[in-house]
């Protein structure tokens, strides 16, 4: 089965679970809402690719470790956009949670998702009851303080930002999980994995950075020039739009160069050139040389 037909199928499994008996339908509908039609899936994947870089010798479990990821990550786009923070209006070119269903409903969604991903991973043990543990335990520390994803949203209410820390909290947090559970999942250990994810990670910033300060909101599917509205910390702020291309090119060198050396190493470069693509934007040709 392909990697996108795994991890659709993964996820939609996981949100029926979740609505399944007595629910409270407009909850229900928006946990779909919030998850499908997906993005580009690009953290499951790169977990998935991993494992079958490893030998992928436990595929439920690896299926069960990507969706966990990717919801995740959806809960983290439901509580990203509510006015507390960002107030985005759009996500995925649809209007955002809390102005499809409410302000209430979004944090319920955005809670939900994040305990059901956590659920996931624990059906799963019947699996591999110690993967399933480690899988846990790296979701949790790339999810929570003081080196997830809810650390990485707190840094903005800091007087000084650690940009480092921001950054790496912010977004790499959950390609480090991806890269770590990946190899977790196929019973190998997550450690070498580390600085792959962390550079995929640091990669998708920059471009993310470069995306917010080019395009527009049609193009981008969610408001654009969010960066100088909030104030953050971006590449583009602090090395130009020149260097921050330049940059990403730099990083992405070095992230297929840490590949652990495992079975299907160069098949796993293939699928990191090819998400490198996918996250690169257009260079402007002002900035070519």
């Amino acid at each position: 089965m392909p990697v996108s037909e795994r991890i659709e199928t993964a996820v939609a499994q996981a949100i029926r679970q979740s609505q399944a008996g007595p629910a409270p339908g407009q909850l229900a509908e928006a946990l779909d809402y919030a998850t499908s039609p997906g993005g580009a899936r690009i953290r499951p994947t790169i977990l998935l690719s991993v494992a079958k870089a490893c030998g992928d010798d436990r595929p439920e479990l690896a299926n069960s470790a990507a969706a966990a990821l990717e919801l995740i990550h959806c809960a983290s786009l439901v509580h990203d956009d509510l006015p507390c923070f960002d107030d985005a209006a759009l996500r995925r070119g649809k209007p955002s949670v809390h102005r499809a269903y409410s302000e209430p409903l979004a944090v319920l969604a955005g809670d939900s998702l994040i305990v059901l991903a956590f659920e996931v991973l624990a059906r799963a043990s019947s699996e591999d009851q110690c993967r399933a543990a480690q899988l846990l335990l790296s979701l949790a520390r790339r999810t929570g303080m003081p080196n997830g994803i809810c650390a990485g949203q707190g840094w903005e209410s800091e007087p000084r930002i650690d940009l480092a820390a921001y950054h790496r909290s912010k977004t790499a947090a959950l390609f480090i999980a991806a890269t770590e559970m990946g190899a977790i999942s196929a019973g190998h250990d997550p450690e070498p994995w580390h600085d792959l994810g962390a550079l995929i990670g640091e990669a998708f910033q920059v471009a993310d950075d470069l995306r917010d300060a080019l395009l527009d909101e049609n193009a981008l599917g969610k408001p654009a020039g969010q960066d100088d509205l909030h104030g953050r910390p971006n590449a583009v702020a602090e090395l130009g739009v020149g260097g921050a291309f330049d940059r990403l090119s730099d990083i992405l060198a070095g992230a297929i160069a840490t590949i652990p050396s495992c079975p299907g190493e160069a098949a796993l470069a293939k699928v990191v050139s090819r998400q490198a693509e996918m996250i690169m934007p257009a260079v402007p040709a002002r900035y070519r040389s």
